[in-house]
């Protein structure tokens, strides 16, 4: 899809405030409200926006632990990253999963209540499973800034 000035800065605005009208975006980028309703679906269509969510608090809410664990794997196959994967996703302390190059198979955004809340899942749901060999933590200390999103 090739994308105009509109649509840049429609993707912009929805990025930094996906709550925002129709109307209310129309008026941001100077069209119509069915113009822009027009780009947004196809925008949407074209997979350019994968879905709207909101930013919560994780420190408010009482998550007051975020981490970042290196995982490393005991064998390798496809069988077995399939099934880690899933492993993965089940876990509701693992924000996200990435897969990497280097010395561990796999990084996990984690986010906990508690240092022992963190313990816990790196003790007993971690390297319990089959094909975890190692795991390595760092706790993040200060989020410097906000996410920023994909640059537009």
């Amino acid at each position: 899809m090739d994308l105009d000035g509109f649509d840049r800065k429609i993707l912009a605005l929805l990025q930094a405030d996906a709550s925002l009208t129709t109307a209310q975006l129309a008026g941001a980028v100077a069209l119509s409200p069915s113009q822009c309703s027009r780009r947004r679906i196809a925008l949407e269509a074209a997979g350019l926006i994968a879905g709207y969510r909101a930013e919560l608090d994780a420190h408010l809410l009482g998550y007051g632990v975020e981490a970042f664990s290196r995982v490393t794997l005991a064998a390798h196959s496809e069988t077995v990253v399939d099934d880690i994967a899933g492993f993965f996703d089940a876990l509701p302390e693992v924000r996200m999963a990435y897969t990497l190059t280097g010395d561990a198979d796999y990084l996990l955004h984690v986010q906990v209540r508690s240092l022992d809340e963190l313990a816990s899942f790196v003790h007993r749901r971690l390297l319990p499973h089959p094909m975890v060999a190692q795991v390595r933590s760092d706790i993040v200390l200060q989020r410097v800034g906000r996410p920023k999103g994909v640059p537009i």
